[in-house]
């Protein structure tokens, strides 16, 4: 019966994703309805494994239990050796430290773990307890970041589109494209090539980016002399070279192509890493259009998704430190019920 509700539950949370999803692809809801789909499915399964046949029942408990067990081992591993090759490539600075502080944080839960048992102590089980509540519900925020994630960055361009947006970022020397944002660029390119190939009308490349306090020159203008000198016609490109930050680009950008056409459709092109990140802030500042992720490094991948993450997370700080300060008062409370029986 148990696992009957756990189904039905996972369906109507699944139907809840789909509408939610089809009405705007770029909310964060949609990641946790889609977490909380999944989990309510393992939830089901597990009930039902002593009404399965044999074969079934195992391949079930090694799906929901020991591959998320030896895969949250393997994942250490990945991470610190990741964040070994980080440092060795960009330097120690605390940034480039995401994915060797995760790995390690990892077997530093395991070996707590292991400890509590191996002791008889009502205060350091409860704080195991309570630490393990709070990293298993920040996991689970990460998991549903994640996975959403890589559904969105999916998202193909359809149809003909006004502008495609290309988000700036940092230059080389003060006036250099540099590879991650030469991707950026590339990417955009193809775009407007793809649609000219359709026999569309060449759609406005929209690059944004202001001058930051070390460059000699707007990113906009080095990305814009970038795209003029892999042949994209100068009159193509416009220049939005204001904006500091993501948000002042999405709303910057916007304003223009509004000006241009209120109509407008666009697309916004920056790294795959960022994408669903940008897609929330291109929501928040009433863009018409989807993100559309370039390629990036494999070695910078995970460590600029765990900033990405972070920066998500604390975000939706309202929500997400109110859960975790429950959990911790709950932990508290348990240990002290625990001591005064």
């Amino acid at each position: 019966m148990k696992g009957m509700v756990a189904f039905a539950l996972a369906a109507l949370l699944f139907l809840a994703f789909c509408v939610s999803a089809r009405k705007d692809r770029r909310r964060f809801r949609n990641a946790v309805l889609l977490g909380l789909t999944l989990l309510t499915l393992s939830f089901g399964l597990l009930v039902q494994v002593r009404v399965l046949p044999g074969w079934l029942g195992t391949a079930v408990l090694l799906l929901v239990l020991a591959v998320p067990t030896f895969g949250l081992v393997a994942l250490g591993v990945f991470l610190i050796a990741n964040g070994v090759t980080m440092v060795r490539r960009e330097g120690a600075r605390l940034p480039n430290l995401l994915s060797l502080l995760a790995g390690l944080g990892i077997f530093a839960m395991i070996a707590l773990l292991i400890i509590v048992g191996r002791f008889d102590s009502t205060l350091l089980t409860g704080f195991a307890a309570t630490l393990t509540a709070v990293v298993a519900y920040v996991s689970f925020v990460l998991l549903c970041f994640l996975g959403y994630a890589c559904l969105y960055g999916r998202i193909r361009v359809r149809g003909d589109v006004d502008h495609v947006v290309m988000l700036g970022s940092g230059l080389v020397g003060g006036d250099r494209v540099p590879p991650l944002l030469a991707s950026r660029l590339r990417k955009g390119q193809q775009i407007y090539e793809a649609q000219l190939a359709r026999g569309g009308r060449p759609p406005v490349l929209l690059v944004s980016g202001g001058k930051g306090s070390d460059e000699k020159v707007p990113e906009a203008r080095a990305m814009a002399d970038w795209l003029i000198a892999q042949g994209v016609p100068q009159e193509h490109v416009v220049l939005e070279d204001s904006s500091r930050t993501t948000e002042e680009n999405m709303r910057l950008s916007r304003e223009l192509m509004v000006a241009d056409d209120p109509g407008y459709r666009c697309v916004v092109v920056t790294n795959n890493f960022h994408a669903f990140r940008a897609a929330m802030m291109a929501r928040k500042a009433g863009v018409n259009g989807q993100v559309v992720g370039a390629p990036t490094a494999r070695y910078f991948w995970p460590t600029a998704t765990l900033r990405e993450f972070a920066a998500v997370f604390w975000e939706h700080r309202t929500v997400n430190l109110g859960i975790c300060g429950l959990l911790v008062a709950l932990g508290a409370l348990a240990s002290l019920v625990t001591l005064t029986v």
